[in-house]
């Protein structure tokens, strides 16, 4: 073994051995969800000046079947204002440090500000199941949760992991087929398109497996499959992940068919800042989903509560009506469409650890109150200067109860690009109702579904 590598790997397991085992909440903290604070940990109460609302959530409504998100009873508001370049100072504070990037370097960039609308709804299970790992579920380190069944692991979060547990961990559906449309968009605005087509199991956050699935260092919460349909060059390409908890050989357990090779192989490069198959370098692996993957490489900070502007609500960018080329604008995204609300957000840093070396040196989370969802994150490379800035536009299934970040940007400062990711406006919605058989996220199974 390399001595450097021999080296991060001795100072990692001694990090990891001597870091404590975080407690769980007491029973008085636990006491407030479902009262002062939402079931699933947000603050139930609007701000003092009524920008922010009270929770009221959506009722579950239509059938359990694929469609786009829409809301009739928030998508006719209209813009309350407009943040530019010319007036960004006036809310400097409550933007990210991307957002402010964006706007110092383009005059055409813009967020469209709407009234705030806080409706996320969950299955009641989901609820139920959340208040009770508030006092049965810890974390050991940052990567070895357990005690955690069913619900958001840590609806009243100690530690800079346990939000980013939520994220990771949340009801999303018992599976999905998804279209993942990608773009990379050059300076002009001009874009190549990437079609995939990713097939998930969502097994820790299920209502229907029984007994349910202890969130727990080895064991896999979610089964994801992914094949590359276009452009030919990558077309057959597969990557298959058992994603689990865990530290080194306990965790996430991937596998990559390449056509050329026409065999699936072990890839333990499906890992942090390696590129993903088929950005060209314009999504490293744990930015898919916002964030995914383990959390060892990095030291991390619970910062606390702000009010931000995020993208919210924004059913009209991820709806049908809406192409991709209307969507692709040099050097952002077209500012007409995407939908921003003040809301609270949940604000956790990361910092490289040395011995564990990354591309990024900082990152900054920003993570919805009211669905642990990430949101935004701004990316600094090992210079401390702002490299990548990712945007989720957060949106809506109130069929499911499920809240997820449709599409997803990543701007990239140095080379003036951004790449698009989880696009499903000109392909199909996603699909709820797909059943798997046991042996489909099988390594052989996929071997023989692509060799064919």
């Amino acid at each position: 073994m390399d001595t450097a590598v021999l080296r991060a790997v001795i100072l990692t397991a001694a990090t990891l051995a001597a870091t404590p085992s975080w407690a769980k909440v007491s029973p008085e903290e636990a006491a407030q969800l479902g009262k002062n604070l939402t079931p699933i940990g947000a603050e139930r109460a609007g701000n003092a000046d009524g920008t922010i609302p009270e929770w009221k959530p959506a009722p579950q409504r239509g059938e359990i079947k694929p469609m786009f998100p829409s809301n009739p009873d928030i998508d006719g508001d209209k813009i309350l204002f407009t943040i530019t370049q010319a007036n960004m100072a006036q809310y400097a504070d409550k933007l990210s440090e991307g957002h402010k990037e964006l706007l110092r370097r383009y005059n055409t960039y813009k967020l469209n500000v709407y009234p705030s609308r806080r409706h996320a709804s969950f299955p009641e299970r989901i609820y139920e199941e959340t208040i009770k790992n508030a006092t049965r579920a810890s974390l050991n380190g940052v990567d070895n949760p357990s005690g955690a069944y069913i619900g958001f692991p840590f609806p009243i979060p100690k530690t800079g992991t346990e939000p980013l547990w939520n994220h990771r961990a949340k009801w999303r559906s018992e599976t999905i087929r998804r279209s993942n449309n990608q773009m990379i968009v050059q300076q002009d605005g001009k874009f190549t398109l990437t079609k995939i087509v990713e097939d998930v199991e969502f097994v820790y956050a299920s209502l229907k497996r029984n007994p349910p699935l202890e969130l727990k260092p080895g064991t896999t919460f979610i089964n994801y499959l992914s094949e590359t349909v276009a452009p030919p060059r990558i077309a057959g390409t597969y990557i298959l992940v058992h994603e689990k908890a865990g530290f080194g050989p306990e965790g996430r357990a991937a596998w990559l068919y390449a056509p050329a090779l026409k065999r699936i192989r072990r890839a333990p490069a499906v890992c942090c800042d390696n590129p993903y198959e088929g950005t060209d370098g314009h999504q490293f692996y744990d930015q898919v989903d916002m964030y995914n993957g383990v959390f060892e490489r990095f030291t991390w900070k619970l910062v606390g509560k702000k009010e931000m502007f995020i993208p919210v609500n924004g059913n009209k960018l991820a709806g049908p009506t809406v192409k991709y080329a209307d969507m692709a604008r040099p050097n952002h995204l077209n500012s007409d469409l995407p939908r921003y609300e003040l809301r609270r957000v949940w604000i956790v840093e990361a910092e490289n650890r040395p011995e564990l070396r990354h591309t990024f040196k900082f990152r900054r989370f920003y993570i919805d109150e009211d669905t642990w969802n990430t949101v935004m994150v701004d990316n600094y490379d090992q210079q401390g200067k702002l490299m990548q800035f990712q945007e989720g536009h957060l949106v809506s299934y109130q069929n499911l109860q499920v809240h997820t970040t449709i599409p997803e940007v990543i701007y990239h400062f140095n080379s003036g690009r951004y790449f698009v990711t989880a696009m499903i406006n000109e392909d199909q919605p996603y699909d709820p109702t797909v059943t798997y058989a046991s042996n489909f996220f099988d390594a052989n199974t996929v071997q023989s579904r692509a060799s064919k």
